[in-house]
């Protein structure tokens, strides 16, 4: 990653099926075209991740409707996130998130271990800023917090790490996605500086 893209023109793909109405973003140029095609297909394959884990398709869906926002394009990094809503019947439907994020030079993803320094425990730190935002915010967890995961949800946006867990996996339903930024600068020790959290953070 070296930085010097300064921005990925995106396109918007979209699918009109009834029930079943799409917005994928697609990378239509800025850097190579090996890089466009793993991070396009990439992106694709969670579009269809967030369709099938809502059971699509199914004749009990009423109202299917994927949509995506753009949080970081800048310096070689793009981040963002997938959003999926799901509408059966009932009091709500029910809404999916998944977000990417890229080395935009390479097309690679990343896992959030890799944003970080080899062997440091970023968990036992991240983990506590989380706690310390949901005494501070007085969010109703519906058990004991349970820790990020290997596999944990997260984008970069505005010079932050910001985690955040699906709707209902520790608050109640009315309290959306609970998100939790953490500035670069609180973790700025544990960063590895050739990521994507790294180059932002210059």
């Amino acid at each position: 990653m070296n930085g010097q893209t300064l921005m990925l023109p995106i396109d918007i793909a979209t699918t009109n099926k009834p029930p079943l109405k799409q917005n994928a973003p697609v990378v239509t140029g800025g850097t190579s075209e090996d890089a466009r095609k793993k991070m396009n297909e990439t992106i694709a394959n969670a579009v269809s991740e967030l369709q099938k884990a809502q059971g699509y398709p199914s004749s009990d869906i009423q109202e299917m409707d994927g949509t995506f926002e753009i949080k970081t394009n800048e310096r070689g990094v793009l981040s963002l996130s997938l959003l999926n809503y799901a509408f059966t019947g009932g009091a709500h439907g029910n809404t999916l998130q998944k977000s990417l994020t890229f080395d935009a030079d390479t097309g690679r993803s990343y896992k959030l271990g890799e944003l970080f320094k080899p062997g440091v425990d970023y968990k036992k730190k991240l983990n506590a800023i989380i706690q310390a935002q949901i005494k501070a915010r007085k969010l109703p967890l519906l058990e004991k917090y349970p820790g990020i995961t290997d596999d944990q949800d997260f984008y970069i946006a505005d010079k932050s790490l910001v985690i955040y867990f699906p709707l209902y996996a520790i608050v109640p339903y009315a309290w959306g996605f609970p998100y939790f930024p953490i500035s670069v600068f609180q973790i700025q020790d544990l960063i590895d500086e050739e990521g994507p959290l790294g180059i932002l953070m210059y």
